[in-house]
């Protein structure tokens, strides 16, 4: 540690300047030459540094890290404090000036600036106020947006408890009136049960939309990241809670071997295949085959020629397919074919929008008369086996 003692953390957070080097005259040098202006911490190596900021990463605002150490360098921990603590402006220090060293720190975005030995205190004392005021700024960006997911979170979690309760009420009063129209026995009276029925189902469903999201809110708001949530349970959950219409509901087949851990939240996602199941029930209806499907199968496919494959979820109609001029749009604007039935195009668009959140794609295959195939490419995760098929 600095000969001078580090203060307890300020209101302002991050303040510290953490300096490692494996050579124990540097680091008490460094912190007697700048210790005047800056709260000087220093490591020996790169596990003792990462010990420290399991500890004390909020108060660090700048590393500044040699990259010659044993056993691992300081690329190596540039590298694990852009991902564990973000805030951190990273700095790199070499005795060498080697051009690979810094071209590679440079390209992976471990380093936002490279100082030579011996340091020169002018220039040193510039850019550690530089860096100083960069962590601060980043800092307080991720605390507003972390805010404002909070909020929005809380807010969508209040709005979806209070709907709640009217649809409760509403699906009451169609039980009542369900019980009413098969107590009657009048066959007249059909086509009114058979709009009970549907009316029933769509208030389940949405109930269901409802529940998830109170759900997410309450875990969001404990900090529960901790349930997994697998691609197969993601589709089952669709296959048990979906409004299908009596003989819509055989139209789906699921193939769920290529099981695969899925990231992100599950109310989003859930929303998401709901999205394409809903979009394929209307094009099988609008143009019915003699045997619609809808084809749901978990696999692993390259979102584009020349990368790798990654885990995805399939959904497949054999509908009559969508105009080649409108592919291209689907997922970056608002497009729809059925505007005159109250389509708004938002579908897929939103479905983009999530699996970019979690780094993730879509992408769409079809053709008119040939059916569509939409493909939600997930990152790759560690696979899963499961054993069902239906």
């Amino acid at each position: 540690m600095s000969d001078r003692a580090p203060i307890a953390p300020t209101p302002q957070g991050a303040h510290a300047v953490l300096v490692v080097d494996d050579e124990p005259h540097a680091c008490k040098w460094f912190a007697r030459l700048y210790g005047n202006e800056f709260v000087v911490l220093t490591a020996g190596s790169v596990n003792e540094a990462l010990a420290l900021l399991e500890q004390r990463g909020h108060e660090v605002a700048v590393l500044l890290t040699d990259f010659s150490m044993p056993e691992r360098n300081g690329v190596a921990l540039l590298s694990e404090v852009r991902v564990h603590h973000p805030h951190i402006s990273r700095l790199l220090v070499s005795a060498y000036a080697d051009k690979d060293v810094a071209m590679s720190a440079v390209n992976q975005g471990q380093v936002e600036k490279i100082l030579e030995k011996p340091l020169d205190e002018t220039l040193t004392r510039q850019t550690l106020r530089h860096a100083l005021t960069i962590s601060r700024e980043r800092a307080r960006d991720q605390a507003l947006l972390a805010r404002r997911a909070a909020t929005l979170r809380e807010t969508l979690g209040f709005l979806a408890h209070e709907v709640t309760s009217p649809l409760a009420t509403v699906s009451g009063y169609l039980s009542a009136m369900k019980n009413l129209q098969e107590q009657s026995g009048s066959s007249s009276d059909e086509s009114l049960l058979a709009m009970i029925n549907a009316a029933q189902r769509r208030t389940d469903y949405a109930q269901s939309l409802v529940s998830t999201f109170v759900q997410s809110a309450r875990d969001a708001s404990r900090g529960d990241s901790s349930a997994r949530l697998f691609a197969s349970d993601l589709v089952q959950a669709v296959r048990d809670e979906y409004p299908f219409e009596p003989s819509e509901a055989d139209w789906l087949a699921c193939d769920l071997m290529a099981d695969f851990e899925v990231p992100g939240r599950r109310d989003l996602l859930y929303l998401v295949l709901c999205t394409l199941i809903k979009n394929a029930l209307i094009a099988l209806r609008d143009a019915q085959p003699a045997e619609p499907l809808v084809w749901v199968r978990l696999l692993r496919v390259a979102p584009a020629p020349g990368l790798g494959e990654q885990p995805a979820i399939e959904v497949v109609d054999n509908g009559p397919g969508i105009p080649a001029h409108l592919l291209p749009r689907l997922t970056r604007e608002p497009v729809t074919t059925r505007a005159d039935s109250g389509g708004s195009g938002m579908g897929l668009l939103f479905c983009q929008r999530v699996m970019s959140s979690i780094g993730g794609s879509v992408s769409v295959v079809s053709a008119p008369g040939e059916g569509t195939t939409i493909t939600l490419h997930f990152p790759f995760t560690e696979p899963h086996q499961a054993t069902v098929i239906t």
